[in-house]
């Protein structure tokens, strides 16, 4: 028996599978992957201009090794908010409460380690768990009640106002034990010889780098072996590059100044446990499940109630951390703590690439989202815009964020 065998020409590789181009195709097949990928790219290009434009305007004072560390001081407890607040939008609610929660935990370590001289480890302990019960109620009322997550929530920001007030008796509480306020406040500890730079800095840094290239060669291999649609390979170079280019200047300012907050180091541990929870765990997967389509979840198994009841908890938990943090970077609780946090958590969240039907948004865009806003604050106050102004300001910048979620929506329908 013989056997035919024809030869043929292979065919090219669809872009982004792998296949190369040249001279224009090369640039065409670039900007077809950034089309595709907008919404992932679009605000990490909106941060870069908006740090260039402050840095031209305020003559270099907006990257000043001080002001990077304040910068990251200064926005630690809303970004650690915006993650939480990612996953409640991701799972199709809202939480506002978080601001007043926030005051609220701040009011309770003041009791218990002011008034009732309860170590601060200790303290933060209960804290942490006075956050989880008050999520795990309000989620309670949310999944398991039927009740709408803005009606509880709302409830919720009235209650734990009124009890911060009731627990403080309208007064400012403090000041906290140091250890606590070195966690809101402090630095790295200095380590190694003298090289004029931070040393642990220096190396948490590079070793940060190389797990981000790590991590996204590992995605991009993942996706290429279930045939999903990847960037064409000379833009997924440019975003490593990118990516490594902004983390190495971001390391050596700090590593010029004091070095590495703590605080940050807790934002890298929450961004690098709840991305890998929302890329790869199975809660992750049901999360964008019941924000994506409810009725399909429902049908292929998904418990939604008991999602929506953990995304409620885990929201607590995160506002009592961010309210422990705030309480400590300014060594007293308030009764006015917390105003307007809520809203800055969600406007991050939009603008970190959320969408108001639930199933889409990331971790890494809430970070984003929460630098913009951080940014603007900062670059504006530097440059003396009024306050007035910059609410303005920022409330553009939050419309434009969504609209343009609106404009990509209908423009992928069409």
């Amino acid at each position: 028996m013989s056997t035919d065998v024809t030869a043929k020409t292979p065919a090219p590789a669809p872009p982004g599978k792998g296949g190369t181009a040249t001279g224009g195709g090369l640039l065409q097949l670039m900007l077809d992957g950034m089309r595709r990928n907008m919404r992932q790219y679009g605000m990490l290009f909106a941060l870069g201009l908006i740090v260039v434009l402050f840095a031209v305007w305020t003559d270099g004072d907006l990257l000043l090794p001080r002001n990077v560390s304040n910068l990251v001081l200064q926005n630690s407890y809303i970004l650690i908010l915006a993650i939480g607040m990612m996953l409640v939008i991701i799972a199709g609610h809202i939480d506002l409460s978080v601001g007043s929660l926030t005051a609220f935990v701040g009011s309770m370590a003041a009791v218990f380690m002011v008034k009732q001289d309860i170590s601060w480890p200790l303290a933060v302990v209960l804290c942490l768990a006075v956050g989880a019960v008050a999520g795990a109620i309000q989620g309670f009322f949310i999944a398991y009640g039927g009740i709408p997550s803005f009606i509880v929530t709302l409830a919720g920001m009235l209650i734990f106002r009124g009890l911060t007030e009731i627990f403080l008796e309208g007064q400012t509480l403090g000041p906290f034990p140091d250890g606590l306020q070195k966690v809101a406040n402090g630095f790295l500890p200095e380590v190694g010889p003298n090289t004029n730079y931070h040393n642990l800095t220096l190396l948490l840094g590079f070793a940060m780098i190389a797990f981000v290239i790590f991590q996204e060669v590992r995605d991009r291999r993942r996706q290429q072996e279930f045939n999903l649609d990847v960037p064409p390979f000379k833009l997924f170079l440019l975003k490593l590059v990118a990516i490594g280019a902004a983390v190495l200047t971001l390391t050596m300012l700090l590593a010029s100044y004091k070095g590495a907050p703590i605080v940050l180091l807790i934002l890298g541990v929450l961004l690098v446990g709840f991305g890998y929870v929302m890329r790869n765990a199975i809660i992750g997967r049901h999360i964008y499940a019941i924000g994506g389509n409810l009725p399909a979840a429902k049908l292929s198994g998904v418990k939604d109630k008991k999602v929506t009841f953990l995304v409620f908890l885990n929201m607590g938990m995160l506002a009592a951390l961010a309210g422990l943090v705030f309480a400590a970077r300014f060594n007293a609780a308030s009764p006015k703590a917390g105003l307007n946090f809520e809203l800055e958590a969600i406007a991050a969240s939009f603008i970190g690439g959320a969408s108001m039907s639930g199933g889409v948004g990331t971790v890494l865009g809430a970070i984003i989202g929460g630098l913009v806003l951080g940014v603007l604050n900062n670059g504006m106050n530097l440059v003396g815009i009024g306050t007035d102004w910059q609410q303005v300001i920022k409330g553009l910048v939050l419309l434009a964020a969504v609209g343009f979620d609106v404009w990509n929506k209908r423009k992928v329908g069409s």
